[in-house]
């Protein structure tokens, strides 16, 4: 699921890409509380092109210095090599703060469980 800002194929910094265009995301840990919790299960999309990524989207992204996490956070900024993203839980700094800009690779479009629907606007 990316923004179509994934890191050239096999270049420094790349990070291995969604294979499919739908993924169920699994939340663990509290770094996005309230907007979601540890164990909600979110509808995520692979990115592309044609969908750019945007201040305040929640996605699913990796860090070029640890492509094998996932990570759902929600995206500050765009900024040279990705994007600024961090949790909505200020307390909780496993994000752009710590691992320095991400690469999106797909966007939450809804949580599935527990409690079904859209998940809220931009947190500013």
């Amino acid at each position: 699921m990316s923004s179509g800002d994934t890191a050239e194929p096999g270049g420094p910094g790349a990070v291995p890409p969604l294979v499919t265009p739908w993924v169920l995301a699994r939340v663990r840990g509290p770094s996005m509380s309230p907007t979601v919790r540890s164990g909600d299960r979110l509808l995520v999309r692979r990115a592309g092109a044609g969908r750019p990524v945007v201040d305040g989207d929640v996605v699913l992204a990796r860090f070029p210095s640890r492509p094998g996490l996932l990570v759902v956070k929600r995206v500050r900024r765009a900024v040279r090599g990705g994007h600024w993203v961090e949790g909505d839980n200020a307390f909780v700094t496993d994000d752009s703060r710590a691992y320095g800009p991400a690469v999106v690779v797909g966007r939450v479009v809804a949580r599935l469980w527990p409690r079904p629907g859209r998940l809220p606007g931009p947190q500013r």
